[in-house]
C-alpha cells in the first residue's frame, strides 16, 4: 500500500525558552546543518551559541506566536489536510526537528498498512541543511523501525512548471496594487562550503557567477543554481525588468562565508538607491515562518523604513494556497498511479 509524508523543518513547542533550547540543540547539532567535527560543533552548539540563543530566539518566537500555535506547524497542518482531500492513499506530516517527529509520521503510515512511501520534503531547493537531512534521517528511522517500508523521494521542484506558476500566480495576487520600486527574492543562505560538498562532479562549483549558468550535472544538488533559476522562472512568467530585481540570502552565522549579497546588508542600503518602494518574497519556504514573519516582515521592514524607505510588502509564502495544495496533490496522484 502506497503513502506520503509531507515533512518541513520544524518548530519548538512554545516560545519560552525551556522549549526553544532543546529544538535548536536538536537543529544546530545536526552534522547536515553545522558540518563541523562533532566535538567541534559541540562546542560550539552547547558552549557557545546555546547559552544565549534561546532567550533571544524565543523573543522572536514570542513575536510570531499565533493562537493556535506555531505559524510553521499550523500552515502545514492546513496544507496537509487540503491535500489529504485530494488524494487516494494516506497523508502523514511530520517536522525533521521538534516534537512531530519523521519517526511519528511514518509510525502512522506504517498503523494504516502503508509499505510503499513518498518522501515529500517541503523545500523548492536542494540543500544538506534541508532535503539531504530528510533523506538520512528517514533512511536511519526505516532500517531501525520500519524494515520492510520502501522509499521514494520527491526532488527539488524550484524549475517544475507547474511549482513556477503556482509561486507567480501568489506573487502577482499580492502585489496587486503595491507600486513597488523593488522587487526582492530573498533565499535562506547556507555556508559556501555546503554548495562545494554537494558537487557531484567536485569541481563544477566555483560560486563565482559563472558557474550556475553553465549546465552541469551538479545543478541537480547545487542550491545557489536552484535559488537563480527559480527566480529567473518566475521574473520571466511575471514579465518584471531586469532593473526592478534582485536575489539576495539571509539569516547567517558569525564565522564562516555564506552565499552573498546577504539580505539584511542590501535591504539597509536600498533607500539611498532611491527604493523607497520595496516587496520581499521569500521563495526558499513554501510555509511562513520564523526566517519570513520575523526576520523579513517584522525586523527588515524595520530596518527598512529606518533607512529611509517609505513602504514595505513581505509577499507571503504558498502556505495553504488552493492552486499550490492542487499541484502538490497531482504530483502525489501521478505517483500514486
Amino acid at each position: 500500500m502506497k503513502g506520503v509524508l509531507l515533512v518541513n523543518l520544524g518548530s519548538p513547542d512554545s516560545p519560552n525558552p525551556k522549549d526553544v533550547k532543546p529544538y535548536l540543540d536538536e537543529f544546530l547539532m545536526d552534522k547536515y546543518v553545522i558540518d563541523v567535527p562533532f566535538l567541534l560543533r559541540a562546542l560550539l552548539v552547547r558552549g557557545i551559541i546555546l547559552r544565549k540563543r534561546p532567550e533571544e530566539s524565543a523573543h522572536a518566537y514570542a513575536k510570531i506566536w499565533w493562537d493556535e500555535g506555531s505559524p510553521l506547524i499550523v500552515l502545514s497542518e492546513r496544507m496537509h489536510k487540503k491535500v489529504e482531500k485530494l488524494v487516494d492513499v494516506p497523508v502523514a506530516l511530520a517536522m525533521r526537528y521538534g516534537s512531530m517527529t519523521i519517526e511519528k509520521g511514518l509510525q502512522e503510515l506504517h498503523d494504516k498498512g502503508v509499505t510503499d512511501v513518498l518522501l515529500f520534503p517541503l523545500y523548492p531547493q536542494y540543500a544538506m541543511a534541508s532535503t539531504l537531512t530528510i533523506l538520512v534521517k528517514a533512511e536511519e528511522i526505516r532500517k531501525k523501525k520500519f524494515p520492510n517500508m520502501k522509499f521514494t523521494d520527491v526532488p527539488a521542484f524550484y524549475n517544475k512548471p507547474d511549482y513556477i506558476q503556482n509561486l507567480a500566480d501568489s506573487m502577482k495576487k499580492h502585489l496587486e496594487g503595491f507600486e513597488y520600486d523593488h522587487l526582492l527574492f530573498s533565499y535562506h543562505g547556507i555556508p559556501e562550503r555546503h554548495i562545494r560538498k554537494t558537487d557531484v562532479t567536485k569541481s563544477h562549483c566555483k560560486i563565482d557567477g559563472s558557474c550556475c549558468n553553465t549546465p552541469s550535472p551538479a545543478h541537480d544538488f547545487c542550491y545557489r543554481h536552484q535559488c537563480y533559476e527559480t527566480t529567473k522562472l518566475v521574473i520571466e512568467k511575471l514579465g518584471i525588468p531586469k532593473d526592478k530585481y534582485s536575489l539576495t540570502f539571509q539569516s547567517r552565522l558569525a564565522g564562516d562565508k555564506w552565499l552573498e549579497p546577504y539580505t539584511d546588508v542590501e535591504i539597509d542600503n536600498m533607500p539611498a538607491k532611491g527604493i523607497k518602494k520595496l516587496a520581499v518574497v521569500t521563495p526558499a519556504f513554501v510555509s511562513d515562518c520564523l526566517e519570513t514573519l520575523e526576520e523579513i516582515a517584522m525586523r527588515a521592514k524595520e530596518d527598512f523604513e529606518a533607512n529611509g524607505g517609505e513602504d514595505f510588502l513581505a509577499i507571503p509564502c504558498l502556505n495553504d494556497d488552493d492552486e499550490w495544495c492542487e499541484t502538490v496533490g497531482n504530483w502525489i496522484n501521478d505517483w500514486a498511479k
